[in-house]
């Protein structure tokens, strides 16, 4: 299920510096974020959905990205966002 406007704007509220900045980092892998957990609950339905499963790593992939990115640049930040997230590493 793709993430909607109204919840996609909410997100870039509530990670962005304001209602329009849904290029910074933590809005991305909030983004990012919000998708995967969409994506995992499809696939405990549908086990054998590969072709979704194949995005799903490819998104984990791109949200890792970033996330290394953040911490090499801005620790604190980092931090917070997997914090927020609840994103473990």
């Amino acid at each position: 299920m793709p993430v909607t406007k109204e919840k996609r704007q909410q997100i870039v509220r509530e990670y962005g510096a304001n209602e329009k900045d849904s290029g910074r980092t933590e809005v991305q892998v909030a983004l990012y974020t919000e998708r995967i957990n969409a994506l995992t609950e499809h696939l405990k339905t549908f086990v054998r959905d590969h072709h979704t499963r194949r995005g799903l790593l490819l998104l984990v992939g791109k949200r890792r990205a970033l996330l290394d990115y953040l911490a090499r640049t801005e620790v604190k930040r980092y931090r917070d966002i997997i914090a927020k997230l609840d994103i473990r590493k």
